[in-house]
């Protein structure tokens, strides 16, 4: 694998920078940790454009701050506005990739539209289990400011069975062998299923007090 030098300083020094405006969950570690997952799974696929994979895990989430529940359609829009990017691309390679980081999201209805959409799709999915923990404390934190700490991990609770449980959504459209994120799922899975294991989890990973209210932390 070898990328364009060029194309990888122009979006080092211009693009990623952005990630410092969006939430704990699409920061600047995050979108790194997209790029490194989908080259990896880019070695699965004879004949791969290297350079658009790159350049798709890195707009990905860029437009994250500007419409959190619509970034993939805002993301998308910018990467196809980026006339820098016409320099290393054709037309039909950008319009592929605009494609991609539209589709790229678990929750989305149906497949990705090609082989780039399903390797950015893949490789954003944390393997972690610390991380949707952070991620949905700090989001209720925000946009439900009164709620007590009950309230709080029991709303984190059914989100991440809605998501990550046995029936979740991020169980499907996986479109590559990835024994980590299969250990992540089954290991969040039974956390959210058991309440009181959850709940000191969550207290854990936050460093939160058992007894204190939102407010008070």
């Amino acid at each position: 694998m070898k990328l364009n030098h060029e194309l990888q300083q122009y979006i080092e020094e211009n693009i990623l920078p952005s990630y410092k405006k969006n939430d704990l969950g699409h920061n600047l570690k995050h979108v790194k940790y997209v790029i490194n997952r989908s080259l990896k799974f880019a070695d699965k696929v004879d004949g791969v454009n290297y350079d658009m994979v790159y350049t798709i895990a890195a707009y990905h989430d860029i437009g994250h701050y500007i419409d959190a529940k619509n970034h993939e359609k805002v993301s998308a829009k910018m990467l196809l506005a980026d006339k820098t990017l016409r320099k290393f691309f054709t037309k039909e390679q950008m319009k592929i990739m605009s494609e991609a980081v539209y589709d790229h999201r678990a929750s989305m209805e149906g497949e990705p539209r090609s082989i780039y959409g399903k390797i950015v799709s893949s490789a954003d999915r944390n393997t972690l289990v610390e991380v949707p923990f952070e991620r949905t404390y700090a989001y209720r934190v925000e946009h439900s400011p009164n709620s007590t700490l009950d309230e709080i991990i029991e709303e984190s609770r059914q989100h991440i069975l809605n998501k990550f449980g046995r029936m979740g959504y991020a169980n499907e459209k996986m479109y590559f062998e990835d024994i980590d994120y299969k250990n992540f799922l089954d290991n969040i899975a039974a956390l959210a299923e058991d309440k009181d294991e959850f709940r000191r989890k969550f207290i854990e990973v936050n460093g939160l007090s058992a007894e204190a209210s939102i407010n008070a932390i």
